[in-house]
């Protein structure tokens, strides 16, 4: 008999959708940003997306549709199977500093694949909030008239610009550091495709 998997099916699908829509999302949003920039720096065209303005708004809203009904099946899934409070809970300080110290020394242990050490429960924990904020204040973006008390909340058009950009890099950091721990540790890469 087969061993169960690791990872469902759902959530293998959901996870490498997000991966794919996450990246066009960025790449796009970097073009967009470089259009009207709210720090002083631009990003290189290369790691851009769209083309210009008008090209890159084209690829977000498009990748926007996909992220939302994806992030939406992901959490529905997360909290309905009980897999967000098997999986992610709970996060203790302690264990993080002590995962991120054995990590330092090249001695984070991850004999078992099926179970998270506490940095990745913070960051798994961390980048579904800042999917989630990232959302909200896109949302504030793209409809500021419309939706102008959630604007309100950050702050305003330029309040919901700034957070949308530091979720983004939040975002980004947690994708570096993602890879990073998969290229260290590539079954856990295998059992994200096969589920074993």
């Amino acid at each position: 008999m087969a061993a169960p998997a690791i990872h469902p099916l759902l959530v293998r699908i959901t996870h490498w959708t997000n991966a794919a829509t996450v990246m066009v999302m960025i790449a796009s949003g970097w073009q967009i940003y470089n259009a009207s920039p709210i720090l002083p720096f631009r990003f290189p065209e290369a790691l851009t997306l769209g083309g210009w303005l008008g090209g890159a708004l084209l690829w977000h809203f498009a990748a926007m549709w996909v992220l939302a009904l994806n992030f939406t099946v992901l959490i529905g899934y997360g909290l309905l199977s009980g897999r967000y409070r098997r999986k992610l809970w709970p996060i203790r300080p302690r264990e993080i500093l002590a995962d991120v110290a054995s990590a330092l020394r090249g001695r984070l242990a991850h004999a078992d694949p099926s179970h998270y050490n506490a940095v990745q429960k913070l960051l798994y924990a961390g980048v579904l909030g800042l999917i989630g904020l990232i959302m909200l204040s896109g949302l504030a973006i793209w409809k500021p008239v419309q939706l102008q008390g959630l604007t309100a909340l950050f702050g305003g058009f330029q309040g919901a610009r700034l957070v949308h950009f530091l979720a983004m890099a939040g975002i980004v950091g947690s994708i570096l550091i993602h890879v990073a721990m998969a290229l260290l540790v590539p079954r856990t890469i295998r059992a994200m495709v096969t589920g074993r």
